[in-house]
């Protein structure tokens, strides 16, 4: 027998008036809504137990970046989780241009989110929840402000341990966030912006939301084990790749990051971010430094690239 998917609502079925969605757009429920409008019931083991999966794509100058790698994350993530998404991969690829269309922002932060939903009657089997999908397109937002990008982030390194990956497979994209806030707490408690926190060996591992790379004698690296598998971080392989510089993935321990040349970090939030200061220590000279800014440079051209960026049609 075949599965019908549900019904969907295009951009010219919405009533679009911009002062509708000021802050941006929400899907939810078959339905678009003013991201204030949006809610989810408490009862969703999303909210209750964090059994939930999503990922982020960011639209720069009304394109998506790298939309597919970012789908196939996300449906991954989802079958992994052994749960069922109501629309397929088209559909969902609409919903996402819909919000951002609807919301009018030409640079927009994307989420897509599948949670375990709830069970109509609040049984704790999973198999009986009805999963829920969500998405939502908001103004772009980075990791690193304007200022931060020019003089590069002030890192703390906690000695918070990153949840190891035989308890959560790091590369379904989740909501397991408290050890990251808790290295952000350590890190603000001593004057640095954001944190580095460590894997189950020590080695330096990611931060809230972020991977990083740090780069010595030419050469790049960034921590294999125990890590979300950025879309960006694959991105600066990509990049290196193109341009002749090499990338690994290893171990990096606290006493490498330090004595780098160069450090920077990805995310979709932001991109390729310096990194100048990782606790008291100045990296090299204290200033951004030349393979970092390539990289930036290179990387935001891409964006208007037809083979790595997807147009939104605005109405």
């Amino acid at each position: 027998m075949t599965q019908l998917l549900p019904a969907m609502p295009s951009v010219d079925d919405c009533y679009f008036d911009q002062r509708r969605y000021p802050d941006g757009v929400a899907f939810m429920d078959g339905q678009y809504l003013p991201m204030s409008e949006a809610k989810i019931s408490v009862l969703d083991w999303g909210f209750l137990h964090s059994d939930a999966t999503y990922d982020t794509v960011h639209v720069w100058n009304g394109r998506f970046f790298r939309l597919d790698l970012h789908l196939d994350r996300f449906f991954g993530g989802v079958e992994r989780l052994r749960m069922k998404l109501p629309y397929d991969r088209e559909q969902i690829e609409s919903i996402l241009t819909n919000c951002v269309a609807l919301s009018g922002h030409r640079s927009a932060y994307v989420e897509m989110i599948c949670t375990r939903g709830s069970s109509p009657t609040f049984s704790r089997d999973p198999r009986q929840a009805e999963n829920r999908f969500m998405a939502f397109a908001v103004p772009f937002g980075s990791v690193a402000n304007k200022e931060q990008l020019e003089r590069g982030l002030h890192v703390a390194i906690s000695e918070t341990i990153r949840i190891p990956p035989k308890s959560i497979d790091p590369s379904i994209k989740n909501y397991h966030w408290l050890d990251l806030v808790k290295g952000l707490f350590d890190a603000y408690d001593r004057g640095a912006e954001t944190a580095l926190i460590l894997d189950t060996n020590g080695h330096i591992a990611e931060g809230p939301g972020f991977n990083v790379f740090v780069v010595k004698d030419g050469s790049l690296r960034t921590p294999a084990f125990g890590v979300l598998p950025g879309i960006t971080r694959r991105t600066v392989f990509d990049l290196c790749a193109e341009i002749g510089l090499s990338a690994t993935a290893a171990d990096i321990s606290r006493a490498e990051i330090k004595e780098a040349d160069e450090v920077f970090i990805t995310s979709t939030a932001g991109g390729i971010m310096p990194v100048t200061r990782i606790d008291d220590a100045v990296i090299a000279t204290g200033r951004v430094g030349f393979v970092t800014r390539r990289l930036m440079d290179i990387y935001w051209q891409r964006h208007d690239d037809p083979a790595w960026s997807t147009a939104v049609i605005y109405p």
